[in-house]
């Protein structure tokens, strides 16, 4: 976090200052991403489907990830030969950049964050509906019947998302009285209980939510390997592969942070004072486990259930997240006005 380095900052050039802060970032999404694959991808799912999983590669398998980094690097780069190059190749970057852009409105703290804006969240679901580009752009680049399918069908599936996601991030708002994140985690702090009580229901329609905008099971229709062979990703190989394996896991951390941030109270720790000075060095650890908590669910979800039907798909998008949410909003707004009268 950009502020809380900032004593440190204060004697570098622009230049070498802007460097820092770009590197803290790259930790700040590439530290959880890699936390995320081994803990669930690796071993939670060998362990729910009775096996160990990887192994070898270090001790009980922890270098497996920096094995599967060097095999990725090794890799050909292929581009197809009717391709559109430039398409193709900017696709992952695309995809990867909006990652990096929601990363910039999660505060770990109360000085600890990269921007600090009022219109935070606004912000935060603004930026993350550019991975659709670099997911239509990868289906339409690659000049293949099964990309274009899984573009299309990815372009269909977030959109739908999208409007439940938005929504139930709305209730939340109407309690904090803020668009601010920090702002929300101060409301939680002053509420008395984290808004995960009060808005369990817009808790689990963002859960459902973000499960749908990553495209995990059971709502990988996009990627579909039995009917579209992997759909927008059929025809890359190598580096370019990786940023989309990085942007899925990546996104899901980022998502999962700011789920505990609008819902479990963000860096904060009940009895404790939120603004402490102290927090600033704590907070990212405690955002860090409210994370995992909420990645938990979602890797949970992806390990247990089938892939729904497009149709299916739809449905419980358009026919029972949207209105549900729509309920939440106009049943929080009332209480919230009583409340104030």
């Amino acid at each position: 976090m950009a502020s809380l380095v900032q004593p440190m900052l204060a004697d570098l050039a622009y230049w070498q200052e802007t460097v820092l802060r770009g590197l803290v970032g790259l930790v700040a999404v590439l530290l959880p991403t890699g936390a995320l694959v081994y803990l669930f991808l690796y071993k939670m799912m060998s362990f729910m489907q009775s096996r160990l999983g990887p192994m070898e590669a270090g001790p009980f398998g922890q270098l497996q990830l920096l094995a599967d980094f060097g095999k990725f690097l090794q890799k050909e780069d292929i581009f197809p030969a009717k391709a559109d190059r430039f398409v193709f190749g900017a696709a992952p970057f695309v995809v990867l950049v909006s990652t990096f852009l929601l990363v910039l409105a999660l505060p770990a703290g109360p000085d600890a964050h990269f921007i600090d804006v009022n219109t935070g969240i606004y912000y935060a679901l603004a930026v993350s509906s550019i991975s659709v580009i670099g997911t239509l752009m990868a289906g339409w680049g690659s000049n293949s019947k099964y990309s274009l399918l899984g573009g299309l069908r990815a372009a269909a599936q977030l959109i739908a998302y999208e409007l439940p996601l938005v929504l139930s991030v709305v209730g939340v708002v109407i309690m904090a009285g803020t668009l601010n994140m920090k702002g929300i985690v101060e409301a939680q702090n002053s509420f008395g209980v984290w808004f995960i009580v009060p808005q369990f229901v817009g808790f689990l329609i963002f859960l459902v939510s973000i499960q749908a905008e990553l495209t995990q099971p059971p709502f990988d229709m996009p990627q579909a390997e039995s009917e579209l062979v992997t759909g927008y990703l059929t025809e890359y190989s190598g580096m370019r592969f990786l940023l989309f394996f990085i942007g899925e896991f990546a996104t899901a951390a980022v998502f999962s942070a700011i789920g505990a941030t609008l819902f479990l109270g963000g860096w904060a720790i009940p009895f404790v004072d939120p603004s402490a000075e102290f927090m600033n060095w704590i907070g990212p650890l405690v955002l860090a486990a409210k994370m995992v908590l909420i990645a938990f669910f979602i890797f949970w979800f992806r390990i247990t259930y089938p892939r729904f039907r497009e149709d299916q798909l739809q449905k419980l998008a358009w026919k029972f997240l949207i209105p549900l949410a729509l309920a939440n909003i106009v049943v929080t707004a009332s209480i919230k006005v009583a409340i104030d009268l």
